[in-house]
C-alpha cells in the first residue's frame, strides 16, 4: 500500500514537472484563454517594484516563516504546552501555546495554533546580529494556519469556479462564544459591502471550520491583552485562510491592529474581491511598502500564488513581497517589494512560462482519470531530481513542512527517509 501510494504521488509529481519543464523550453501556445485576453480586466500595476528589502523586514519575514513551519506539526506529531514540538519550537522559548485546532486533512479542513508572544528576542539560530534584529515591544497574539500536505492535489483542487462571497457572517455568528454579538450585528449592518465578489469555496469552508475555535480564543486573549497586536501567518492554503480570517477580524470586529503575512498564498477570488482586500488593508498605498499591514510573500517558480487560473475568474491582490532567488538561502538583495496586483517584476511576470504546464495538467486531470496511464504512455523517466521543482512552494527562507510525514524533504533523495506526500 505504501509503495503503491508513493508511486502514484511520484507519477503526479513527474507529470507536473515534465509539463512545466517542457513549457519553459518550448513556449508553446496553450489552447486555454491567453493572458492577453484578460488584460482589460486586470488592474494595471505601477511601473516597477523595489529591489531589496531592509534587514529588519527580512529578519521579521524569516522569523515568521519558521513560526508557520511549526503549524505543520499540528494534526501530526503535535504542538504541546508550554511551546514544544519536533520542529522549531525550541527556537522560540518566549512563546506560550494557547491552543491548537485540527479539523482534518482534506482540502476544506484546517489546522493551526494560537500562541502568545510576550516580547521575543532573536533565537540563537537567527541569521542577524545587532540592533537590526526584530523585537516585539508590547507582545503579540500569534495565529498560524497550516498549509496543505499535497501540492499535486492542491493544483487539481484549485480548479473550481468561485462562489459568491459574503464578507463575514450575518448576525448570530455561531462562533461558540458567550457574547451577544451586538457589536458584530452593527458592524455587519454598517460595514463595507463586497459588491460582486466571489471566493473559492474551499478556502471559505476552511475558515468557517476554524473560526469556531479561533474567534472565541482571540476575543478572550484580546480582552486580556488589549495592547497586543494580532499577527496572522499562513503558508499555502493556510495563507488563503489567514486572509479570510483577517478580513473578518478587521471589518467585522473592527480590529485595526493586525499584521498579516502569508507565504505561497493562492488566489482567493475574483477581481472585485482582490480590490476589496486591497482597500481593506490599504495596499494601494505605495509610499511605504515595508510598512504594509499585509505581506503576501511569493517565491520564484512557485505556481500556487498564480492559481486558480485567471481564465476561471480569479485575481491576485496586492501586497506582494517576491523572493527572486530560486535556491535557499536568500538574502535581503534577493527579495523585493512589489506594487499593484500584478507587478511584472514579481510572480506575475512568470505566469506565461510557469502556468503552461499547470494548464496542461489540469486539462488532463479534467478530461481523464488516470495520470499514471498518461505518464506510462509518455514513458517519462523516473528522476527524483524533478521533485525539487515542487520545493519552490516549500522554500520560503527555510524549507517548510519539517513535520510532514516522511521527514525533511531535503533528505528524500538520500534514501534515509520515507517519502511523504507532495
Amino acid at each position: 500500500m505504501r509503495s503503491s501510494r508513493c508511486r502514484t504521488l511520484m507519477a503526479h509529481a513527474l507529470l507536473f514537472c515534465q509539463t512545466v519543464f517542457s513549457e519553459q523550453h518550448s513556449r508553446r501556445e496553450s489552447h486555454y484563454v491567453q493572458p492577453q485576453a484578460l488584460d482589460q480586466a486586470r488592474m494595471s500595476p505601477p511601473p516597477s517594484s523595489t529591489t531589496g528589502i531592509s534587514t529588519s523586514l527580512f529578519a521579521e519575514l524569516e522569523r515568521l516563516a519558521r513560526l508557520v513551519d511549526i503549524s505543520y506539526c499540528v494534526g501530526n506529531t503535535g504542538v504541546r504546552k508550554p511551546f514544544e514540538c519536533l520542529s522549531r519550537c525550541n527556537e522560540f522559548s518566549g512563546l506560550a501555546l494557547e491552543t491548537t485546532w485540527s479539523t482534518g486533512f482534506l482540502m476544506g479542513d484546517s489546522c493551526g495554533y494560537i500562541a502568545l508572544d510576550h516580547g521575543h528576542t532573536p533565537s540563537k539560530s537567527a541569521r542577524f546580529r545587532g540592533d537590526d534584529q526584530p523585537k516585539t515591544k508590547e507582545g503579540s497574539i500569534l495565529v498560524a494556519f497550516r498549509g496543505t500536505y499535497s501540492i499535486t492535489n492542491t493544483i487539481v483542487d484549485l480548479s473550481t469556479v468561485p462562489q459568491k462571497y459574503v464578507p463575514y457572517p450575518a448576525p448570530g455568528d455561531d462562533d461558540n462564544d458567550d457574547d451577544n454579538d451586538e457589536q458584530q450585528e452593527e458592524a455587519h449592518a454598517q460595514g463595507p459591502k463586497c459588491d460582486n465578489c466571489t471566493v473559492h469555496m474551499g478556502f471559505l469552508q476552511s475558515w468557517q471550520l476554524a473560526r469556531d475555535t479561533v474567534l472565541p480564543k482571540l476575543k478572550a486573549l484580546k480582552m486580556e491583552y488589549p495592547s497586543y497586536q494580532v499577527q496572522l501567518v499562513g503558508h499555502s492554503l493556510g495563507g488563503a485562510v489567514a486572509c479570510l480570517a483577517a478580513l473578518e477580524l478587521k471589518l467585522s470586529l473592527g480590529w485595526d491592529d493586525l499584521l498579516v503575512t502569508t507565504f505561497g498564498e493562492p488566489r482567493l477570488g475574483n477581481y472585485h474581491l482582490a480590490r476589496y482586500i486591497d482597500t481593506a488593508f490599504s495596499l494601494d498605498d505605495t509610499a511605504h511598502p515595508e510598512r504594509r499591514s499585509y505581506r503576501r510573500v511569493t517565491h520564484n517558480n512557485d505556481p500556487v500564488p498564480l492559481l486558480p487560473l485567471e481564465e476561471w475568474g480569479y485575481r491576485s491582490h496586492a501586497g506582494e513581497v517576491y523572493i527572486a532567488k530560486q535556491d535557499l538561502q536568500p538574502s535581503e538583495a534577493d527579495v523585493r517589494t512589489c506594487v499593484g496586483d500584478a507587478d511584472p517584476e514579481c510572480s506575475a511576470g512568470a505566469a506565461t512560462s510557469l502556468l503552461g504546464g499547470v494548464r496542461r495538467l489540469l486539462h488532463f486531470a479534467r478530461s481523464s482519470g488516470s495520470v499514471e496511464e498518461y505518464v506510462a504512455a509518455r514513458r517519462l523517466p523516473i528522476r527524483l531530481g524533478l521533485w525539487r521543482l515542487f520545493f519552490a512552494h516549500r522554500d520560503y527562507f527555510w524549507r517548510l513542512g519539517l513535520c510532514v510525514p516522511g521527514g525533511d524533504p531535503a533528505n528524500w533523495d538520500s534514501g534515509d527517509e520515507d517519502v511523504g506526500e507532495l
